[in-house]
């Protein structure tokens, strides 16, 4: 189900940049769809989940169902309306978000020059974008209520929606509207709303569809509460960073926020893929050991979950880094991305190898962070959170005078590094995980498989001029070197003795 929410976001995207492009339209929108996405990545795969998941989790196994079932309508009563009111504020107010987020913009509006007509822009398309928390927040509450009771599809799914709701909004919105972003902003609003109406009679099949109540003092409540606002800074601070970088971008030249935000997004399919939904796994899975005091199966559990992003994550990091040019023509260099007088592709191509740096830090962070949330620690995340926030301010302000939006992005990786490498150190540093031995070898095994994919793609890429190719030839190619880099990497693998029981048993024994 995230394969396909994942496929339906590159359709999404190529959708808008066929329509917009890369020029100052795309900027906006894409500044403006930034916010709820990234609201999203906190609330539903971030700071709500590893804050709501533990607390459900324990209340299900010490008090069972009929506890799980007021905790949740005082929990969703609660959340629903301080949402409201948040959700309020924030259309009225999308001019000073627009302000605060855009200052570069704000600042060309204010002075009468420049790009303050984006400024203008931006603030009116919030306004339709921006009732996206209320959606998504109420989303992810009765998503992480499924998992909990083990029902991963229909949350994994719902996804699905935003991006459908997008592709037709653009579609059929966009004649009657004056600028293409209004289409797109509208099509926000619309996937929220039917995100959540999907979801509503899976909770009714669960016998968890309750009616809402106020229970701000509620213990579970307010154990949540305590949870969530430390949380905030700590499994989403890769995304608190994007949004830095989003500041800064806006002082940059027009497509530097397009360029970061298409790169971004090639990073994110085998992120969300692969990090993600691995966490969305394994959070509720830690939460029921710890509460049952089962330390070692939690240790095997990390360490799977580890070996799992190292199988994945280190083809996908060389993979794009290596065909992310034809990756970027086949999905985006058509329309308006394709009519500009500006390489596009390579910008964006430097964009994505920039990102790639820190793509398996990236999911390490979403593996490693609920190895807290679980004990229902949130203040070393913080700690450590705010700690790998300094550095990528620094490593922006090092890198970005230099070489740009790139400085931005690599600053980014860098970033996520320190974040990950932390995480880590703390968690063995209290005995909570160590990287096992079978997972050092295992490691090594993946490194030099993903050497000789990357040569073999390599080698075979350079021997075409695909650039002037018709489409359906480029998409030709592009799946062949898929092929190619399927079959060498797992072939190596395979020639090196490993096995799929390796990576599918949690418990994987030293002897493997």
């Amino acid at each position: 189900m995230t394969m396909i929410s994942r496929v339906l976001g590159l359709v999404r995207d190529a959708v808008v940049a066929n329509l917009l492009g890369a020029n100052a339209a795309a900027d906006v929108f894409l500044f403006a769809n930034r916010i709820p996405n990234f609201l999203r990545r906190l609330f539903a795969e971030g700071a709500f989940a590893q804050a709501f998941v533990p607390v459900l989790s324990e209340i299900k196994e010490q008090q069972g169902d009929d506890a799980v079932r007021l905790f949740v309508a005082r929990a969703a009563g609660t959340l629903g309306t301080i949402l409201l009111v948040v959700t309020i504020v924030g259309v009225i107010g999308s001019p000073i978000i627009a302000a605060l987020f855009g200052a570069g913009w704000f600042v060309d509006w204010y002075q009468g020059t420049g790009e303050g007509d984006k400024f203008i822009l931006a603030s009116a398309l919030l306004k339709w974008t921006f009732p996206y928390l209320f959606f998504v927040s109420l989303v992810a509450l009765s998503g992480a209520i499924l998992n909990v009771y083990n029902r991963f599809a229909v949350a994994a799914f719902t996804p699905v929606l935003l991006n459908v709701a997008i592709i037709s909004s653009a579609i059929y919105l966009h004649q009657y509207v004056s600028i293409g972003a209004y289409a797109l902003a509208i099509g926000v609003f619309i996937g929220g709303a039917v995100q959540l109406a999907f979801q509503l009679p899976f909770l009714y099949r669960a016998k968890m569809l309750v009616k809402p109540r106020w229970g701000w003092q509620d213990s579970g409540v307010v154990k949540v509460r305590k949870l969530m606002i430390p949380a905030l800074f700590g499994v989403s601070v890769s995304q608190i960073n994007l949004f830095l970088d989003t500041v800064i971008a806006s002082f940059l030249v027009t497509g530097s926020i397009a360029w970061l935000y298409y790169a971004d997004r090639l990073i994110e399919f085998p992120l969300g893929l692969f990090g993600i939904g691995i966490a969305t796994v394994i959070l509720p899975t830690l939460s029921k050991l710890h509460a049952g005091d089962k330390g070692s199966d939690f240790q095997h559990t990390l360490d799977w979950g580890v070996r799992f992003v190292i199988f994945l994550g280190l083809p996908a990091m060389l993979g794009l880094m290596v065909i992310s040019p034809l990756i970027i023509t086949v999905l985006f260099d058509h329309g308006a991305f394709a009519s500009a007088e500006v390489d596009h592709v390579r910008a964006v191509s430097l964009g994505v190898a920039a990102y790639a740096v820190g793509l398996v830090s990236f999911m390490l962070i979403k593996v490693l962070a609920p190895g807290f949330y679980a004990r229902q620690d949130t203040r070393t995340p913080v700690r450590i959170g705010i700690i790998a926030m300094v550095l990528n301010m620094v490593f922006n302000l090092l890198l970005a005078p230099f070489i740009g939006y790139l400085g931005l992005a690599l600053a980014t990786a860098l970033s996520a590094t320190c974040n990950a490498l932390l995480l880590y150190r703390q968690l063995a540093k209290e005995q909570v995980y160590h990287f096992s031995k079978t997972s050092v070898i295992f490691t090594g095994k993946c490194l030099f498989a993903t050497a000789c994919m990357g040569a073999a793609v390599y080698a075979l890429q350079s021997q075409f001029m695909w650039q002037q190719w018709p489409f359906y030839e480029q998409i030709a190619l592009l799946a062949g070197l898929i092929f190619v880099a399927m079959s060498c990497y797992f072939g190596v693998l395979f020639i090196m003795g490993v096995r799929p029981s390796m990576i599918k048993n949690v418990a994987t024994t030293e002897s493997h």
